[in-house]
């Protein structure tokens, strides 16, 4: 299944791979307790929350990440 800025977060943290990409790229936030309330949250509403913006986050960087995960 290939993840897309639709994906649920949660789906993505059940994904060992996955975790492994996201750590590389942001290390330390599927460790953040933050991250149970984002859960249910698509990657495209992550996006809209002012800590990602804080922390750096951009839609690009997202899909770097998506199309690293997503490399057969």
């Amino acid at each position: 299944m290939d993840y897309s800025l639709l994906s649920k977060v949660g789906e993505l943290l059940k994904d060992k791979r996955a975790v492994e990409i996201v750590e590389k790229y942001v290390p330390g936030i599927t460790k953040n307790p933050m991250i149970a309330l984002a859960k249910g949250m698509t990657l495209k509403a992550i996006l809209d929350v002012p800590q990602a913006k804080q922390a750096g986050l951009t839609e690009e960087m997202l899909l770097n990440v998506l199309a690293e995960i997503n490399k057969k």
